[in-house]
């Protein structure tokens, strides 16, 4: 079974990933962290000096090479399936897995972590709803092609069991 998360950032990809890993006991991969470990930077060091196009080839090869495995779950980073045709590759691969909750609940995470969040990290707190709105907006036609979506503030890990152990 290879399991893709995917959504917005904020949206629960790695506190999911690490749950639901261990429920299915399968190897877990937080993407950007593997970036972060194999290219030995902090991902907004990658954008600020190797650009970002540098950084989406390094995540989909490394997507790649991780899909090798027979049983693996795999966190994408926000922007994972819209570049390198990376959507249609893990739908081919595997289940994938989109976490949609409100905006309200992803800008409430993300104004207590934005440094951390390169595309975020210099806007002001009130500046956050719009942009979350409208990068999530440039996004949707490819998190919509998600086989699972789940559009919830209250998950549970029944919310993915129920979902996806019979897929």
């Amino acid at each position: 079974m290879k399991i893709y998360l995917l959504g917005f950032m904020g949206a629960g990809k790695s506190y999911w990933g690490k749950q639901l890993a261990d429920h299915w006991n399968l190897p877990y991969y937080d993407l950007d962290e593997v970036i972060v470990e194999t290219e030995e930077m902090a991902i907004s060091d990658i954008f600020a000096t190797k650009g970002e196009d540098y950084f989406r080839e390094r995540e989909s090869m490394l997507l790649r090479e991780l899909s090798k495995q027979d049983n693996v779950l795999i966190s994408c980073g926000g922007g994972t399936p819209c570049f390198q045709d990376n959507m249609d590759f893990m739908n081919e691969k595997g289940i994938t897995v989109w976490i949609n909750p409100s905006v309200e609940v992803m800008v409430e995470r993300l104004s207590r972590k934005k440094a951390k969040r390169p595309l975020i990290q210099d806007l002001e707190d009130e500046d956050l709803v719009d942009f979350v709105e409208k990068k999530l907006a440039e996004r949707l036609q490819f998190y919509q092609q998600s086989r699972h979506i789940i559009a919830s503030d209250n998950i549970t890990l029944e919310t993915f069991t129920k979902n996806i152990d019979h897929a």
